[in-house]
């Protein structure tokens, strides 16, 4: 009969492995040029996502039973460097941690992916590139799965790859058309600087402790009371790294721009990127580095500002979209926004950290819902209006009170989404691009300096050396 622990070592390998063996059903079959049929890649998703699903659901009751509220599962080190023997050194781990925060996000994203799942079957019945679909979403939940029961950064940080490149994928999903391709990169490019500020923030956290292990960094305490054994200053610095990487991600202002550039993929992966999962990432990043807020008053007072700027902007964005999904997105990112000044005011009152992630969770099960119910939401609005004969009443603005001077400028503010685009294109996108075009210059005409002519001048004075002997040789042999 096996033991409490044991049952729970096994369940908690089951959660982890579920998701790449998904990847691996539907991924090398496709690398190796054999196509999947629909109705086996529903069926595996189906089997694999319930079997993580009930895996982890058993983690969480054997936790509850047990009265355990922090388990880590250490799947050994990537690198380890030790400074001597039987010393301690710098390392990276492959940990994944089960707690309060990590095990309902991880829930959440199996119940959800699951259900899309199914939705998509249906949806992209037919589509030519229903495999293709299933694959990158596949590594989605897989990435959601690993960032969501990650205990090191490093691991964090894969999970925050996976999700980030089958997102912008997705998003180009339909590229025989020029927009989604365009608008994939476009979100690709925010997403690199999200992933380069979490990738600096870790080796920042390297350098302070040796690690990247949050168990080590931030006590055994059970979250979110845990507490750091930093001074301010630096947990200021390491959380304003944090809070650029989650911005990024969660389209927070400056990078809002990119959300409704995002729903140029199909609706499913609308619905469980944007809508529910990949959006909430930031703020679930956030709610790990609690511990971090609570030892930096500035840093608070930071993550408030930028969750209330963000609220305010997507509220203003969205009473002007035309279509649907990007009213959607837009609503989204508003209640993103309150998340993450929740996260903030944890400072004051820890409590608010439980009430912004059950906000998360509640938030997500119904932007997934409206999502998927948006087409037939709009056939439904349709026939009312047919079977009334007018437009139905539109409910008054905040702002109808405002001057008409006011109105009309927050209008051309909101049509425009608020000039983002332009300032990050026009301020940080081209200068950048400039830039690192004059260091390629630089760099040709440094290495040219270096290795002499081109080797295309050589070239050409040996081929002239060449044609030329023959006829040397021949006027020799006629004089001799």
């Amino acid at each position: 009969m096996p033991t409490t622990e044991q049952l729970l070592l096994l369940f908690e390998l089951t959660v982890v492995a579920a998701p790449v063996v998904l990847v691996a059903l539907l991924g090398i079959p496709s690398l190796l040029g054999s196509k999947i049929s629909e109705d086996n890649s529903a069926r595996a998703c189906r089997i694999t996502i319930g079997v993580g699903l009930i895996s982890c659901i058993a983690v969480l009751g054997i936790m509850l039973i047990s009265g355990e509220r922090h388990v880590v599962l250490d799947l050994g080190n990537w690198v380890a460097i030790h400074d001597g023997p039987g010393e301690g050194g710098p390392h990276f781990a492959v940990k994944f941690e089960f707690d309060r925060l990590s095990v309902p996000l991880a829930i959440l994203s199996f119940v959800l992916c699951g259900t899309i799942s199914a939705f998509a079957a249906k949806y992209m019945h037919r589509e030519p590139g229903y495999n293709r679909f299933f694959v990158l979403f596949a590594v989605f939940l897989a990435g959601m799965v690993i960032a969501s029961l990650a205990d090191t950064i490093e691991t964090l940080f894969s999970g925050w790859e996976l999700v980030g490149l089958s997102s912008a994928l997705l998003i180009a999903f339909f590229q025989e058309r020029p927009a989604p391709p365009r608008n994939g990169l476009r979100v690709w490019v925010v997403y690199r600087v999200s992933d380069a500020a979490l990738l600096l923030a870790a080796v920042v956290l390297h350098h302070m402790k040796g690690q990247g292990d949050f168990d080590q960094f931030m006590g055994t305490t059970d979250w979110p009371y845990a507490t750091v054994a930093v001074d301010q200053s630096d947990a200021l610095a390491i959380g304003l790294l944090l809070l650029l990487a989650a911005a990024g991600k969660s389209a927070l202002v400056p990078f809002s721009g990119w959300l409704p550039r995002a729903m140029e993929g199909p609706t499913p992966s609308s619905a469980v990127f944007y809508g529910a999962l990949s959006v909430h990432l930031g703020a679930f990043l956030l709610l790990r580095m609690s511990p971090l807020i609570a030892a930096s008053v500035w840093l608070a007072i930071a993550i408030v500002l930028l969750g209330l700027i963000t609220a305010i902007y997507a509220y203003l964005a969205g009473t002007v979209q035309t279509d649907i999904k990007s009213a959607l997105s837009f609503a989204s990112l508003a209640q993103v926004g309150v998340i993450v000044a929740e996260i903030g005011v944890g400072y004051w009152a820890p409590f608010m950290w439980y009430v912004a992630l059950f906000h998360l969770l509640g938030h997500a099960f119904l932007r997934t819902f409206q999502f998927v119910r948006a087409p037939t939401f709009l056939q439904d609005v349709r026939l009312l209006e047919n079977a009334i004969g007018e437009r139905l009443p539109q409910p008054p603005g905040l702002l109808r009170f405002a001057h008409s001077r006011t109105r009309g400028w927050l209008y051309r503010f909101a049509l425009e989404r608020g000039y983002l685009d332009a300032i990050l294109t026009d301020y940080i996108a081209r200068p950048f691009l400039r830039l690192f075009r004059w260091f390629d210059r630089m760099e040709r005409r440094w290495i040219e300096f270096l290795s002499g002519p081109p080797r295309s001048q050589e070239g050409s004075a040996t081929r002239e050396l060449v044609a030329t002997a023959p006829q040397e040789s021949a006027k020799a042999g006629h004089y001799s």
